[in-house]
């Protein structure tokens, strides 16, 4: 049975239904001239392109939420741990034809504040990323920097977690095949307050934040399952879709916060039930739309970084600043220019809370 009341965690937050917030169309320009501003990046995309590869098309399949498989009257829901071999979703998934544009030796068209994402050249010290402490204690570092060098007026980066994805039978992380972004406004404004004591996330909330994830091809470059990216610009309110997260339900002594790993349910035979299961998150799923404009970065390499803005709490969705997106949908995706003997992706994605003076 569906779930008939859902909130987000613990802190107390509207119920919020599955119809996304007004979301302002806005034209994409092949150029966007955008001024400069303390808070806004449009900073050295790629600092060293001596072996510049220009644009090329690849058409292939993106997998979306088809609008034509839940119900209106309920809010789609997933859960991303209902089998390790994948999630467990209230809708279906369809498949569509798209061609998508690698972008080496276009990478100043593109900027957070545009578009959505950006690309830079960022060797890590951190190689391997096979040990969480090591990752956190050695690259959070590392990735917090980045984002300071990157992005003028930070006040305070918090990073609340990383996800490492392999293309291996025994990793639990596969690439995702699915046009989502990670978190909606209401999903943002609880992670702040998760995450930070009480008084300071309700004053930081006041002012600039945002959540950037930080992704970084590991060991080879990443062209078996690529990452691709929707600019922002060519999105419509409509698009959006808002999806519950579905977590097994734990005691409050076992509650240790960190979702990852908990792959045993009380329903394993069900991968739609909700029996057991608790709201612990809210993304965004995408609906087709002809107009959006894929991107990827063709064989990025384990020295190159993606910028992917999944929320501004400036951005014209939200009332501030004309033209400043507010996120990025995006996806792995079957490239057909895949040599056979490509080694399997391996990827982190590290998702951090930036705030600005």
């Amino acid at each position: 049975m569906p779930i008939a009341s859902r909130s987000l965690h613990k802190t107390a937050t509207p119920l919020l239904n599955h119809i996304s917030p007004a979301r302002p169309s806005s034209s994409f320009p092949r150029s966007a001239a955008f001024s400069r501003s303390r808070h806004f990046d449009l900073g050295n995309k790629i600092e060293n392109q001596s072996n510049r590869h220009y644009a090329t098309m690849t058409n292939t399949t993106f997998k979306y939420i088809d609008p034509s498989s839940y119900s209106k009257s309920e809010k789609p829901f997933e859960k991303p741990w209902a089998k390790v071999d994948g999630p467990g979703y209230s809708f279906k998934l369809l498949d569509t034809q798209r061609s998508v544009e690698n972008i080496r030796g276009q990478e100043d068209n593109f900027h957070t504040d545009t578009s959505g994402f950006a690309v830079y050249n960022y060797p890590a010290k951190e190689k391997a990323f096979v040990d969480d402490a090591t990752v956190r204690n050695e690259y959070y570092p590392e990735v917090e920097q980045l984002l300071r060098d990157k992005l003028p007026g930070i006040k305070k980066v918090v990073i609340f977690d990383h996800t490492i994805r392999r293309r291996e039978k025994a990793s639990p992380r596969q690439p995702v095949q699915q046009v989502h972004v990670d978190q909606t406004p209401q999903a943002a404004a609880v992670r702040v307050r998760r995450h930070l004591p009480a008084d300071e996330a309700e004053e930081l909330l006041k002012g600039r934040y945002q959540i950037i994830n930080v992704w970084r091809p590991i060991q080879n470059p990443a062209s078996d399952f690529p990452l691709a990216v929707i600019d922002w610009r060519s999105t419509k309110p409509e698009d959006f879709v808002k999806v519950d997260l579905l977590y097994p339900k734990r005691s409050e002594d076992n509650d240790d916060g960190d979702d990852r790993g908990k792959e045993v349910l009380p329903d394993p035979n069900s991968a739609t039930s909700t029996d057991g299961y608790e709201i612990k998150g809210e993304t965004y799923g995408v609906q087709p739309n002809e107009n959006h404009r894929f991107f990827y970065y063709k064989d990025m390499t384990p020295d190159e970084v993606m910028f992917i803005k999944c929320f501004d709490s400036y951005s014209q969705v939200n009332g501030g600043k004309k033209g400043l997106a507010d996120s990025t949908p995006h996806t792995a995706f079957v490239d057909p220019q895949t040599p056979a003997d490509a080694p399997g992706r391996q990827s982190i994605e590290v998702r951090t809370l930036v705030f600005y003076d």
